[in-house]
């Protein structure tokens, strides 16, 4: 099964999914891992809808990634720009480090876990 996962994460780091960057956005945040130098920006672009007659909120619209790093650091800003698409800014707050971990699939040393988090510590500060 983690050969399964490593063919993912490899597909993720040579093909990312929404690399680039967005004409209209409305969030963007930057940061990188000083100990290995990986860094990952994200740009948002949220939009509202309706929920009810008196509820309105945000959810992503569109959303970009940029940067460089190994590949469990772009294959996990990757594979979560994929799965943040329609969430609401509530629903990203409640991501976790074991979100992550479960998305990417196989087991990470400490050292290794830093990669895999710097995107969600993005997308966090991003939607702040």
């Amino acid at each position: 099964m983690d050969d399964l996962y490593r063919e993912i994460i490899l597909d993720h780091y040579k093909n990312p999914r929404n690399f680039g960057s967005l004409e209209s956005k409305t969030h963007e945040a930057e940061a990188n891992n000083p100990f290995c130098g990986d860094r990952i920006r994200m740009e948002i672009l949220f939009q509202k809808i309706k929920r009810s007659k008196d509820q309105k909120i945000q959810i992503i619209k569109d959303i970009k990634f940029s940067g460089e790093g190994c590949a469990i650091s772009i294959a996990s800003a990757s594979l979560l720009t994929e799965k943040v698409k329609g969430m609401s800014q509530q629903q990203i707050s409640s991501l976790t480090k074991e979100d992550i971990v479960v998305m990417l699939g196989i087991e990470l040393s400490p050292t290794r876990l830093k990669c895999a988090l710097l995107s969600l510590e993005v997308l966090q500060q991003t939607i702040q």
